[in-house]
């Protein structure tokens, strides 16, 4: 990474091309030429109308004081560790002087793990396996709605016996209609829904799915009603446990399921390198954070 970024105009440079990939085009709408030229500063000037414009403006680097090279170095860090890291983490491995820099800087990264046009999971054919789940601290005594745990849904795909990619979103209840909600919002028509008994699934049929509600009280083993979709709630508790530790609040869980979606979804690619240019391409497509907006941000839409 150093040898291919060893300073703040390569990293400009590579920047550039992530966020203009067909060449510059002048931001002002009423100009959008595509001739410009750099300037001393590393600004990109047009030549029709005098605009000078950053690589960096509108993006979550925008107006940062630190040098793109740490930037650049926090985002390989994050790519490379293939669990996750967390920011007391990425603060010793950076160096960082506070535990918000870092705090912040992670949340800057988890809101561009998620594009907001990705393709819809499922298709025609394909089996997708949607149901909740509960993840949180400790608690005695209550199970399923009961609990005072937060309520994740979670969609599957089961491409045979191997698991495809996933969706997951926090629910305001749990057991309620917004898991309809989040499968028109993340499950293409026409896909094969697997669900477990509840009559609410009932309604996949009149939304364009075709559905297949399993039973779990004939079953001895719970698992085995929905097991791609057990695996994966499975792993992510692990996740959540492993690499931060619960350090988890309730307005921030939307994010961090975005940054376990990112890295599940990818878990199979034998190049760092490939997940390092995918977190700086919707990063520089990712509207500015600024740490006032991280700290006091309406949480992820939930699904009611």
């Amino acid at each position: 990474m150093l040898e291919w970024f060893p300073d703040d105009d390569a990293c400009l440079e590579y920047l550039s091309r992530l966020r203009w990939p067909d060449g510059f085009v002048c931001p002002a709408e009423s100009c959008k030429a595509e001739a410009a030229w750099r300037t001393g500063k590393g600004l990109w000037k047009c030549q029709a109308c005098g605009r000078a414009t950053s690589v960096t403006a509108g993006t979550i680097f925008h107006r940062t004081r630190t040098p793109l090279a740490a930037w650049f170095a926090a985002v390989w860090f994050v790519t490379l560790q293939k669990g996750g890291v967390s920011a007391l983490g990425l603060q010793r491995v950076l160096g960082f002087g506070s535990y918000e820099t870092a705090w912040a800087w992670m949340h800057k990264l988890r809101r561009a793990m998620v594009r907001p046009d990705r393709d819809l999971l499922g298709g025609p054919g394909v089996v997708v396996e949607l149901d909740e789940t509960f993840v949180g601290g400790v608690t005695r005594g209550g199970v399923g709605a009961s609990t005072d745990k937060a309520c994740v849904m979670l969609a599957v795909e089961k491409r045979g016996r191997k698991i495809g990619r996933i969706r997951a979103a926090v629910a305001l209840r749990p057991g309620s209609l917004g898991l309809l909600d989040f499968a028109q919002d993340v499950i293409a028509p026409g896909s094969h829904i697997h669900t477990d008994g509840s009559r609410m699934f009932r309604r996949l049929t009149d939304m364009g799915y075709t559905h297949t509600g399993i039973v779990g009280a004939t079953t001895t083993d719970k698992t085995e009603v929905l097991p791609g979709l057990h695996m994966v709630a499975s792993l992510l508790k692990r996740w959540l446990i492993g690499t931060l530790h619960y350090g988890i609040s309730r307005e921030h869980l939307g994010y961090y399921l975005d940054e376990y979606t990112f890295r599940f979804n990818r878990r199979d690619s034998r190049s760092r390198g490939l997940l390092f240019y995918r977190l700086l391409q919707q990063a520089v497509s990712t509207s500015p954070q600024p740490l006032k907006d991280l700290i006091w941000d309406e949480p992820r839409p939930d699904f009611t």
